[in-house]
């Protein structure tokens, strides 16, 4: 924070007027580990107190509902707040007489306001800014070669050396949608950080959050371990590694096969679905066309092919030698565990089960007189 004082009360400005299909809201109700509810109602302890304006979760409409973001954009809120853009940002340089997308009316004009126009106004105003979904962060499929629109990510449009109020960089949060609790952990953590009980946010150079996107697809993918030796699906009906008919995971920064998608459960390499690299700043673009396999793939599977058979072989050898019970488990009527006993009663050493019968004869006789020197 630019001033270090904790905030007891703020407000979310949510506008999904971006190029979007408000996937990314619908997908973020589906939050549970938090739920926006929880948030919401207060049910988090040490967040500050949160007044969300959503259009999809409010209650105004109209005129009533844009009443907050109007006050906003004048600095009249009255309390710091979260500006978050859904839906990739078009350039309204290249218009012609109309515009692309707007956000309600300019009550002097009657013109619409476009988004655009919101962005410049609340941007710089706000405590955090947050891109939601990969049309919000890198422009998705909107943004796609031969769009009329010249979309564009968000921090394509304010530049990826923005700031905000309280010093932080646009976070992103991509995803086609945003998977859930992604979205959701790194909204606590704002939350967490505008109360003054978190450090600044991790973020990697494409402002990520960086324990939600480390890691690739492949490295949590439930498939990854036929990938390594060289056991490939060739059609959808397979619990195999899909590189070759189409997956992008091993390149792919995401964490959604190993999160699931709600309450743990799916994630699309779990359920049968390739990755088609959504979470990306070169989607789609760079992933089409979808269901093909990638070129890397064709080098990769056949170089791991090399020694995923040799490797499959042998663990076949141990696996069929593992599942097999040792030797000494039988009824019969000698002991063939190979038990050796260090120490007989005496002090004599035993051989193994077979101590002699003069060996346990004479640990015998010892033991009253060993008995009566400890009495002594």
């Amino acid at each position: 924070m630019a001033d270090n004082k904790p905030i007891e009360e703020l407000s979310v400005l949510w506008i999904s007027e971006g190029m979007s299909c408000d996937g990314d809201t619908v997908s973020m109700t589906a939050a549970g580990n938090p739920s926006i509810e929880d948030v919401v109602l207060g049910l988090i302890p040490g967040i500050p107190k949160v007044n969300l304006h959503n259009k999809v979760l409010a209650y105004e409409t109209g005129d009533r509902y844009l009443v907050p973001f109007r006050k906003a954009a004048k600095g009249e809120l009255g309390q710091p707040f979260v500006l978050v853009i859904e839906g990739s940002i078009p350039n309204e340089n290249i218009n012609g007489d109309g515009y692309w997308t707007s956000f309600g009316n300019d009550l002097e004009t009657g013109e619409p306001i476009t988004l655009n126009e919101w962005i410049d106004m609340l941007a710089p105003k706000a405590f955090a800014v947050v891109a939601v979904g990969t049309c919000a962060t890198y422009g998705g499929i909107h943004a796609m070669a031969g769009n009329p629109t010249g979309s564009m990510g968000l921090a394509d449009y304010l530049g990826w050396d923005f700031r905000s109020t309280a010093g932080l960089p646009i976070v992103n949060v991509p995803g086609c949608p945003i998977q859930p609790e992604n979205f959701m952990e790194t909204f606590v953590w704002l939350l967490q950080q505008a109360a003054g009980k978190a450090p600044m946010i991790p973020l990697d150079e494409k402002l990520r959050p960086t324990w939600l996107f480390g890691k690739t697809v492949h490295e949590g993918c439930d498939r990854a371990g036929y990938y390594e030796q060289g056991d490939f699906a060739v059609d959808y009906n397979s619990p195999r590694c899909q590189v070759k008919v189409g997956c992008w995971g091993p390149v792919v920064n995401c964490n959604v096969p190993k999160r699931g998608w709600m309450h743990g459960i799916g994630g699309c390499p779990n359920v049968g679905g390739i990755c088609i690299g959504c979470t990306m700043p070169g989607f789609p673009d760079k992933f089409m066309p979808f269901m093909d396999q990638p070129p890397g793939a064709a080098f990769s599977s056949k170089l791991v092919a090399v020694y995923g058979q040799v490797v499959r072989a042998l663990r076949g050898v141990t696996n069929h030698t593992m599942d097999e019970e040792p030797k000494w488990h039988h009824n019969g009527p000698a002991l063939t565990t190979g038990y050796d006993p260090r120490f007989v009663p005496g002090g004599s050493r035993g051989n193994g089960a077979r101590t002699s019968t003069a060996s346990r004869t004479s640990a015998g006789s010892n033991q009253p007189a060993h008995r009566k020197e400890q009495s002594r």
